[in-house]
């Protein structure tokens, strides 16, 4: 499996969003093969799902956003508004799948016990299942304790082809839970601050010694891939990059 590590050039959630549409697209067109995509994001963002594009509330959630200095982009993938700070980790994952549109559940367990799994490395009591009042509700989040949710999980399909997105909230609850609060207040859809929690202070805890960082969580993510699939490092693409930049108009808020 082809994999990608690190920031683009910028500074730019949208972009971010637009790169992993067009890892997709590149993907369904069989001019590349399966992906991984792990980065840490440029800045402070609150990634919307479509369908919360159209509520009523959509304005003051955005308004929330840029009040509290987080970028508000609309994602390729499905689900509902997800925040996060610079102190998390994305992992896209496209790949081709000529079965297509079967299989979404599947990956969703899939994929879910994986991230578990890792967090489990940590000494998490980490378990798949919604937590009461949690942004972006799914049967398969991945939780500490079955009380607050660490990880958000969607996808994407297209024709023979998936994208599947996770966010690790690693760092920055205290700042996620009252921001949420309002983003989803002005949504109009029920949500509860307290669900949101993150991987270090899991960790902390429930041990002695330094903080996890964004660096250890990230080479247990790796380490967990690894074990599935051999991982072929390679770079930023220019043919990516370009198509990107012509699908990051639907990806921005103006």
């Amino acid at each position: 499996m082809r994999y990608l590590n690190g920031p683009l050039p910028g500074s730019d959630p949208a972009l971010e969003a637009a790169f992993a549409h067009a890892l997709l697209r590149r993907v369904s067109r069989e001019e590349i093969l399966e992906t991984l995509w792990v980065h840490r994001p440029a800045r402070n963002a609150v990634v919307f799902g479509r369908r919360d594009t159209n509520l009523p509330g959509f304005d003051a959630a955005v308004a929330a956003c840029r009040e509290a200095g987080f970028a508000p982009v609309v994602r390729a993938s499905g689900g509902r508004a997800v925040a996060h700070t610079t102190d998390a980790l994305v992992v896209d994952h496209v790949s081709p799948d000529p079965s297509w549109p079967s299989g979404m559940e599947v990956r969703f367990r899939e994929f879910g016990g994986l991230f578990a799994q890792v967090l489990r490395g940590f000494g998490i009591d980490a378990r798949v299942g919604e937590v009461p009042g949690e942004y972006c509700p799914g049967a398969h989040s991945v939780n500490a304790r079955g009380t607050v949710k660490l990880v958000g999980t969607a996808q994407r399909m297209v024709r023979d082809a998936w994208l599947f997105s996770s966010v690790i909230v690693v760092g920055g609850a205290t700042v996620l839970q009252p921001l949420l609060g309002r983003v989803y207040d002005g949504l109009g859809q029920p949500f509860d601050p307290a669900s949101v929690g993150a991987v270090r202070d899991e960790v902390a805890a429930v041990r002695d010694g330094p903080p996890v960082t964004l660096d250890d969580v990230e080479a247990a993510v790796l380490a967990a891939y690894s074990a599935r699939s051999a991982l072929d490092p390679v770079e930023v693409d220019a043919d990516s990059m370009a198509l990107a930049h012509t699908v990051v108009a639907d990806h921005r808020v103006d």
